[in-house]
């Protein structure tokens, strides 16, 4: 359980800064340490398993039947992001403290942090590929709450917008190719994936399955042509910069390359679309970081660069471009957190990012100078610091892949020339910012050093680029091991972690790099008048207009489709349905099945023939209301005879409650209508719906006749063989909908609940006044509550609450249950109201419907919970036999809780609707009916 416990405690920590917050800054940042420390003391207790090789696992089953578990993995690979989250999430925590000012919401800020920690951890510890989905997607949304913390800043909320359209789309991709790889595997599990690479690199899906992945991890770590959202993401504060760009958010996508290498890699597809991408992304990320003034943008684009060598390792398919791969996740994430978070100090100190006005900052700035000088020289690959071990690596691969054919030289200079600019954007950092003479005015001047522990992440993480750049073998080497045999997932090659391999091909790749990016830097200035040159593109704003061109377009379609006619709305409908019955019907050959028909007898003609007449005296007496509602009402009456006469009582007594209870509500909402409806279709509407109408009727006519007429398995004899045994209830009906089907009686309960609570809120505070007399003039009784029905209403209550009763306890075993008596009572007490008024009620029965649903759905889901008490499914009724004095041997069962929670749902919320409506009539009535 310790895995599950690792990505739960960020999600439970995030609430922790949100009450600390009002103690204090210190409070809040160390409660918003807890969780991430303690998962990490966690998750080092299980690192001696996993550095020998070990793989562990947690499975709980959640959807078995739509391959949904909530497992879990911790293999070498989920151990080295799990560690970089963790790790650096703890730093950015510490060093937020200090960059956040006394003004902002600090709490605010941690809870988010740790929402998408939890959902990054969830994504790298994820066994289940519909499990690491689910975080997938919490991590765009949280990092979209990160990005857009400065919410009163326009860019801000334009990059947060951007990043989550862009990840948003790549993740709707990412959910079709993880649903397309579940089907061609037959599972979802991560183990069964990677053990079938054969099987899906030969399926006939492969292609398409592979580049909706691809999407999906493209957008997410900004690859070529997805890269535009990463700089304008940097509008968030500097501390979710460095989370987010270094070990989490964009590593996300190289993570699924790594995590899918043995399933999918091994193609020309693979080699291709991955090792294309990843190129382009290098090169243009590595041009771009050269020619930003900003300093977090030159970051940013190099980010996306280093981001583009890791994937276009991963595309060249060697094992040893692997183990590079891994190894270059590791030290991009060290130095470019370092790098960020001292970025960070500097806008601290000095109000301005901008390079052009920051110079000269070693003399105020001398330790943050000297740690980033460091973190740039590591990410420029030079010699014993970090970078240069993987660069080295990366130069080696570039050199020795052979699948390109003749155009084979293009990767090595391409490698080279990347090499070069990322040494020219890394001397531009460190000498425009710390040195270049003295800075221009400043909105902060002088700058100083910023408070002690402010730096102490930076430093934490510099000294683990020059320790992992001098003694490699010492200090990642086991993790690194462990790391590329869970991406590989066979055996490693051979290779060596030296520093020094002699004179060699990538050494003087090396050598080219560092001194064409110094000659790249001292030249410059013609550079950078020709950049000046090209036309302006901003990404953002090509995005926002992309957008509100989609949007002028969605408006238009719109505006085509809905025109507020309700009726062409549902003729639309109508005519969509029936054209797709009807060509699902148009290949049958023959319409009559095998089946013989049901014999007809007089009184179910007759009952048809009344039934048809119904309908078609409610469709020409429409427009008077009051008639049309009478027909209706006996339309309905039908419908309860005929599921008497097919044997269905419980469908019976259902119907006939639901019709007594809408005809009250209809009737109270008459009240308030005129009596009769105008005239609005013309001719060619009528004609039209009268069309639609016997098409309508005619093909369900077909689709029925043609359905009855054939063979057909049901279902019933299950629940009818097991209501007893396995529901305890001879009522089978009953015990579907409290056992069997017992989850979606409690969604319906609910949805019941919620929208009785929203039609009780929609009526509150709402007058209405109400008429004195008919159409004809004639004016209404001046007692509003005849005495007659006041006094039966006062004696049939008692009778109405018995038969309710009594139907609630035999429903299990006979008709009945607690929904039919739910509709009783509520008829039962409507009836109160009208006869006797709210006030005469609610005076002697003061009840609060609202409590009264709640409880309802609350006694139901606790039912549910119940039986998982002792280890049965959710909502598995238990029953038993008792012999009770004087009564005897009687049977209990623990759905009667159940139904008692559908009784009082249905109960409160049927009164909560129909006592609302019934109470509108506050204002002194006029003398003339509304209009």
């Amino acid at each position: 359980m310790y895995l599950a416990l690792i990505v739960a405690l960020p999600f439970l920590g995030a609430l922790l800064p949100l009450f600390a917050e009002r103690l204090g800054r210190n409070q809040a940042s160390l409660a918003a340490a807890l969780a991430p420390l303690a998962g990490l003391v966690l998750l080092l207790t299980l690192a001696p398993g996993v550095l020998a090789g070990e793989t562990l696992k947690l499975v709980l089953p959640w959807l078995p039947g739509l391959g949904l578990n909530f497992s879990l993995r911790l293999d070498g690979l989920g151990f080295l992001f799990a560690l970089l989250i963790l790790g650096i999430g703890l730093l950015v925590i510490l060093y937020a403290r200090y960059y956040l000012s006394e003004r902002e919401p600090i709490g605010r800020f941690f809870a988010f942090l740790q929402l998408f920690m939890g959902a990054m951890l969830g994504v790298v510890l994820s066994e289940n590929l519909l499990l690491m989905l689910v975080f997938w997607e919490a991590t765009s949304l949280s990092s979209f709450l990160l990005i857009g913390f400065w919410g009163h800043r326009s860019d801000a909320r334009k990059g947060a917008r951007m990043a989550l359209t862009v990840t948003g789309a790549g993740g709707l991709a990412l959910l079709a190719g993880i649903l397309l790889l579940g089907h061609v595997v037959g599972s979802f599990e991560l183990s069964d994936v990677l053990a079938a690479g054969d099987l899906i690199r030969a399926h006939a899906l492969y292609p398409l399955l592979l580049c909706l992945v691809l999407l999906g991890a493209l957008t997410k770590s900004a690859q070529f042509p997805f890269h535009f959202w990463l700089p304008h993401a940097m509008a968030a504060p500097t501390p979710v910069s460095a989370y987010l760009h270094s070990a989490t958010m964009v590593k996300a996508g190289v993570f699924l390359l790594a995590r899918l290498y043995p399933a999918l890699a091994g193609t020309d597809w693979w080699f291709y679309l991955v090792s294309i991408s990843g190129l382009a992304t290098l090169l243009l990320g590595a041009t771009m970081a050269l020619f930003q003034h900003d300093l977090k943008g030159l970051l940013a684009y190099s980010t996306i660069s280093h981001l583009g060598l890791i994937t276009l390792l991963f595309g060249l398919d060697s094992p040893m471009s692997n183990v590079a791969a891994v190894f270059h996740i590791i030290n991009h994430a060290t130095f470019k957190a370092s790098l960020f978070m001292a970025a960070g100090i500097i806008d601290h100190e000095t109000g301005s990012r901008d390079m052009r006005l920051i110079n000269g900052m070693w003399r105020y700035l001398p330790h943050t100078a000297v740690l980033a000088m460091v973190a740039s020289l590591a990410m420029a690959g030079v010699p014993l610091l970090n970078g240069f071990l993987s660069k080295e690596m990366f130069f080696g691969e570039a050199l020795s892949q052979d699948m390109a054919g003749g155009l084979h030289w293009l990767l090595p200079l391409g490698a080279t020339l990347a090499g070069v600019f990322s040494v020219g954007y890394s001397l531009r950092f460190v000498h425009d910012v710390f040195f270049n003479g003295e800075p221009k005015p400043l909105p902060k001047f002088p700058p100083h050093e910023p408070p002690r522990y402010m730096k102490v992440p930076v430093e934490i993480l510099v000294a683990l680029c020059v320790l992992v750049g001098m003694a490699p073998n010492f200090t990642v080497a086991p993790l690194l091991a462990v790391a590329a045999g869970a991406s590989l997932g066979g055996e490693l090659p051979e290779y060596s972690l030296a520093i020094w391999h002699g004179l060699n091909l990538p050494l003087a790749m090396s050598c080219v790099a560092l001194l064409g990016g110094v000659l790249l830097y001292v030249g410059r200035k013609p550079l950078f008048r020709w950049y000046a040159g090209l036309p302006d593109a901003d990404a953002k704003l090509v995005f926002e207009a992309a957008m509100q061109r989609l949007v002028r377009g969605a408006t238009r379609l719109t505006e085509c489709l809905e025109n507020g006619s309700q009726q062409r709305y549902l003729a639309l409908l109508v005519l969509a349905a029936l054209v797709v019955v009807g060509v699902s019907l148009w290949p049958l050959s023959h319409l009559t099945g095998s089946r013989p028909p049901m014999p007809l007898d007089g009184a179910a003609l007759v009952g048809m023939l009344v039934l048809s007449a119904t309908a078609v005296l409610t469709a020409v007496f429409h427009r008077q209301r009051l008639v049309a509602l009478l027909v209706l009402g006996v339309g309905g009456l039908l419908v309860a005879l005929a599921f008497a006469r097919f044997s269905a009582p419980d469908l019976a007594l259902t119907q006939l409650s639901v019709e007594v209870v809408t005809m009250v509500l209809l009737m109270l909402a008459m009240y308030y209508l005129p009596s009769r409806t105008p005239r609005e279709s013309s001719m060619t509407r009528r004609l039209r719906d009268l069309l639609l109408a016997l098409g309508g009727g005619s093909v369900v006519g077909v689709l029925v006749y043609a359905v009855m007429t054939r063979p057909y398995q049901t279902i019933a004899d299950f629940f009818l063989e097991n209501a007893v045994g396995g529901g305890g209830g001879h009522n089978a009906v009953n015990v579907i909908l409290v056992d069997f089907r017992g989850f979606d009686t409690l969604g319906e309960i609910t949805v019941l609940a919620i929208a009785a609570v929203g039609v009780h809120a929609l009526l509150s505070g709402l007058r209405l006044t109400n008429p004195t007399c008919d159409p004809q003039g004639r004016n209404w009784a001046r007692s509003s509550r005849p005495l007659i029905l006041e006094t039966l209403s006062r004696l049939l209550l008692p009778l109405a609450l018995l038969v309710s009763a009594f139907i609630f306890l035999r429903g299990h075993n006979l008709p009945g249950g607690g929904f039919i008596a739910g509709l009783i009572t509520a008829s039962a007490l409507i009836l109160q109201y009208i006869a006797s008024g709210s006030a005469w009620v609610e005076s002697r029965r003061p009840l609060r419907y609202q409590r009264m649903a709640g409880a309802g759905v609350m006694i139901a889901g606790l039912t549910g919970l119940g039986s998982l008490v002792f280890g049965a499914p959710f909502l598995t009724s238990a029953f038993d036999h008792f012999r009770l004095p004087l009564v005897g041997e009687i049977e209990l069962a623990t759905a009667l809780f159940f139904d008692l929670g559908v009784y009082l749902a249905v109960v409160g919320a049927v009164m909560l609707m129909l006592a609302g409506l019934g109470k509108l009539s506050l204002h002194p009535p006029i003398t003339e009916e509304i209009h």
